[in-house]
């Protein structure tokens, strides 16, 4: 199974349409691929919060006509990112959007832990309440968005749903970029999963952005690390290899907190 993640460049001086534009040309590249991500926000930018509310689109608006277009054209499954989605009551969202290779929307996600500590995107934003996942034919995606990496609960939930690839689009700043890269090899080790973790570059909102997207294998391998600037990652990955770390390595049937009882 061949990934592509698409550490675009954000940059609020740039125009939304001439960036939607630059996102699918690069999409129809990796035609070659299975998987592609594309980052968090990359429509406004993670930090720039004061276009959040006039760039906010209807959850089928422009950003999903050319995802879904650009999925069918290259034939790939598209996990598209996220976009600012206004609800039909008017209330923002951080939402992703994964569309199958003929163009169909297979799942949308609303990111459920918003960050800002009572500023920017936590008080802009209304919170989404469902782990998602999505099956494609050789492995299941948990979906998870930016600060969503910093709860390792949500990716507790996403395994017991059958993820077996975790897919992380992010817009995380440079000065936390330690973080980033030691909480994308975490989750790996502790769920026995892929994770895709895709950020953006440039920066956007005064906020210069870590980049360094990364793939890392179940067994906490970095596969894969973009540096800090505008890259594609591919990657062959081998789904089989999930199974094979669980059962050689059978921590995951050792748990005992947080497990529904009978």
């Amino acid at each position: 199974m061949r990934a592509s993640l698409i550490q675009l460049q954000v940059d609020t001086a740039e125009p939304v349409n001439a960036r939607r534009e630059r996102a699918c040309s690069l999409v129809r590249e990796r035609a070659t691929s299975d998987l592609v991500v594309l980052p968090e926000l990359w429509p406004v930018g993670a930090f720039a919060f004061e276009t959040f509310a006039d760039e906010a689109e209807p959850l089928e608006g422009p950003t999903y006509q050319a995802m879904s277009e650009v999925a069918r054209n290259a034939a790939v499954w598209l996990h598209a990112g996220s976009f600012v989605e206004r609800a039909p009551d008017g209330t923002l969202y951080n939402t992703s959007l994964v569309f199958s290779p003929d163009g169909r929307l297979a799942a949308s996600y609303r990111k459920i832990h918003r960050f800002g500590f009572d500023k920017g995107e936590a008080v802009l934003m209304g919170a989404g309440d469902q782990p998602v996942t999505v099956p494609l034919p050789d492995t299941t995606l948990g979906l998870a968005t930016c600060y969503d990496l910093r709860f390792p609960e949500l990716f507790r939930q996403l395994v017991d749903a059958g993820a077996q690839t975790l897919v992380i689009p992010a817009g995380w700043p440079a000065r936390r970029r330690a973080h980033w890269s030691l909480l994308a090899r975490a989750r790996a080790v502790e769920n026995q999963s892929y994770v895709l973790a895709c950020g953006t570059a440039g920066t956007n909102g005064g906020v210069e952005q870590a980049g360094h997207s990364v793939v890392v294998d179940p067994w906490g391998e970095v596969l894969a690390e973009a540096g800090p600037y505008e890259e594609v990652l591919t990657v062959e990955l081998d789904p089989a290899k999930v199974g094979k770390t669980r059962e050689d390595f059978p921590a995951l049937r050792d748990r005992v907190l947080g497990l529904d009882t009978p």
